[in-house]
This record gives C-alpha cells, structure tokens and sequence, in this order.
C-alpha cells in the first residue's frame, strides 16, 4: 500500500513539473517575437499549460495534503 502511495506522488509530482516546465517554455517563447499567429498560439498553449499544472498541483495536494503547522 506505501509503495503505491509513493508511486502516486512520484507520478503527480512528475506531471507538475512537466506542465510547469512546458509552461515556462511557452512564456519564454512568446517573449520572442514571433508574430501574432505565432503569438496567439503559444497564448492558447500559456493557457493549457496553467490548467494543467494547476490539476497536477491539485492532484498532489489529494494524494498527501500538507500538514498543519501549530
């Protein structure tokens, strides 16, 4: 039961930091200037990317949701 646990979180937290790395390869691509066709598809990818981190974000949360600090 532990190890797939740990197999989950490994997973989520490798899916987070794909969409957040493809995320910031997005941004960084629409700071060159590529044109407007160019532009409005990596807008679109900018957008997909940020639903995407954020479900993996959220995904992690659910499987080990962080512990309160008193």
């Amino acid at each position: 039961m532990v190890e797939l646990l740990n197999l989950e979180m490994a997973v989520a937290r490798q899916r987070a930091k794909q969409a957040e790395r493809s995320l910031q390869q997005a941004k960084t691509m629409l700071d060159d200037n590529h044109g407007l066709a160019i532009s409005l598809a990596l807008c679109s990818r900018i957008r997909t990317g940020q639903a995407r981190a954020k479900a993996a974000r959220r995904r992690l949360l659910k499987i080990m949701p962080p512990t309160s600090a008193h």
